[in-house]
């Protein structure tokens, strides 16, 4: 009895060990992760991509089946690399350590080191750029079979071919590694690029898609041949999806048209083959987006450009950068020939920016606190008489809406001042030209007798407001804005000095 005793006791204590170690599970291929297991895994891995999520997050959602699916095809290649996967909800001591501020939020692990993943949310865009992060710039390919093989996996690759060591290849590398998303083929048999219908030597970027092929014809310069794999690695007509996200924003072209239309409108065929005519002319200049405007979570982008689904179907032109510049077509038109025109006159700058504005409340001034939309804005805001103090707010913000009855005392407290106007604007339907709002709320205050425009950065109580409004805008307040874009153009210049 004793031995028995004993033995259950060493397999009890062995069990026990093995729970303590607790070897992570796996789900579709990736790796379960948490606390106990997190820094074995990581010793044991010398790579492996890491996603925190949140199981409500719907981007989180989405990106499950493509991040199963790119750690299948990295298994079956029998990649060294794995892809794990961390419920932030549940272990915080680990998104807390790692820095998680948002879902998902995906980090790469060499040797224990994390390095933020910059790629795309599609398997073949996690494979592209974990093989990017790992391996050479490109993949050398031999025989035909591997280059089918690369062309069954992928949904678009590029394809060099090289007989001999020249600045053309060195060239083509150097693309190569500055391209994180998409993968690179490079070889010199004869064979390879007879497959790739290469009668010479040079590029050829193969995808699924469109025209399913484009050969490179530009100067062999890393920056050009980028350029060129930027403009045709993607639709000509884009579908804007969580996945198509960091793609469409995180590429080199700035100017975007997009068409919003639903995906029930008997309309939407001819509209998509008109855009899809001036892609054409545009392609690598301006990126042509569709968005479906049935979906929910598309909403917001249709409240960004103040539309409403009575304008539907309708197009609308964005200049990324700093400002994110608008613009809104002369006709409603949704032929080819209209489209083109309305990206021309964008191009060439016949067309001005497109600023939002309402139509002015008829009881604007009733209440203590006055509402400002665009077309009053400079009449009651540049009053040279009076100083006025202006909420830049958006309705669905939480910070607004608890500002919002402080905003009302305030208002209240100077109601019988003639020379002073407390106000608010709804900046999401409303746009100003020399006045970007980039966060909510910003308050700014219109000093009389003057052009400058001052930010308020103090507290958000009503004796802070009220010290500010006493000190005649000066207890609280930011710098004037023109001194403020000097130091911003000068902290740019800094960043750029630094990253040389």
């Amino acid at each position: 009895m004793k031995l028995v005793a004993v033995l259950f006791a060493v397999v009890f204590l062995v069990s026990s060990s093995w729970a303590d170690n607790d070897v992570p599970a796996e789900e579709d291929g990736v790796l379960v992760l948490g606390k106990k297991t997190f820094d074995k895994v990581l010793e044991e891995h010398k790579m492996i991509l890491v996603e925190f999520y949140a199981p409500w997050c719907g981007h989180c959602k989405a990106l499950a089946p493509e991040y199963a699916k790119a750690a299948k095809q990295l298994a079956e290649e029998n990649s060294e690399i794995k892809l794990g996967k961390v419920d932030a909800t549940i272990e915080s001591e680990l998104a807390e350590k790692f820095e998680v501020r948002g879902y998902p939020t995906i980090k790469f692990f060499r040797n224990g080191k994390p390095m933020e993943y910059q790629g795309g949310r599609e398997a073949s865009d996690i494979v592209a750029w974990l093989k990017k992060k790992t391996g050479p710039p490109a993949t050398t390919v031999i025989t035909a079979d591997e280059l089918k093989a690369l062309e069954d996996k992928n949904e678009v690759f590029v394809v060099g071919y090289f007989k001999e060591d020249s600045d053309d290849k060195k060239a083509f590398l150097e693309a190569a590694a500055e391209t994180d998303d998409i993968i690179f083929a490079i070889t010199d048999k004869p064979e390879v690029a007879k497959e790739a219908k290469l009668e010479k030597e040079g590029i050829v970027l193969l995808k699924k898609f469109d025209e399913n092929r484009n050969d490179y014809d530009g100067k062999y310069e890393a920056s050009e041949i980028k350029k060129f794999v930027s403009a045709n690695s993607m639709p000509l007509v884009v579908k804007f999806t969580q996945e198509s996200a960091s793609k469409i924003f995180g590429g080199d072209i700035q100017k975007h048209i997009i068409l919003f239309v639903s995906d029930k409108d008997e309309k939407k065929d001819a509209a998509l083959d008109a855009f899809k005519e001036s892609a054409k002319d545009y392609r690598g200049k301006v990126l042509h987006i569709h968005i479906n405007s049935d979906d929910e979570d598309n909403q917001r982008i249709m409240e960004f450009f103040g539309l409403k689904e009575t304008e539907l179907p309708a197009v609308r032109l964005i200049h990324l950068g700093d400002d994110m510049t608008k613009f809104k077509p002369e006709t409603n038109e949704l032929d080819a020939a209209s489209i083109k025109k309305f990206v021309g006159d964008v191009e060439s700058g016949k067309l001005k920016a497109h600023l939002m504005s309402e139509d002015v409340p008829e009881d604007w001034d009733s209440k203590p606190v006055k509402v400002l939309v665009g077309k009053n804005f400079h009449e009651v805001a540049m009053d040279k008489e009076k100083d006025v103090f202006v909420e830049f707010y958006a309705p669905w913000c939480g910070h607004c809406k608890q500002l919002a009855p402080i905003w009302d005392q305030l208002a209240e407290k100077y109601s019988d001042r003639k020379d002073l106007v407390i106000a608010k604007m709804d900046s999401t339907a409303n746009e100003l030209e020399e006045i970007k709002v980039q966060s909510f709320p910003t308050l700014k205050w219109f000093p009389k007798g003057s052009d400058k425009v001052v930010d308020y950065n103090g507290g958000r109580t009503l004796d802070d407001l009220v010290k500010f409004v006493e000190s005649g805008g000066k207890d609280g307040a930011g710098k004037p804005d023109a001194e403020k874009d000097e130091e911003e153009e000068e902290d740019k210049d800094d960043k750029k000095k630094d990253e040389l």
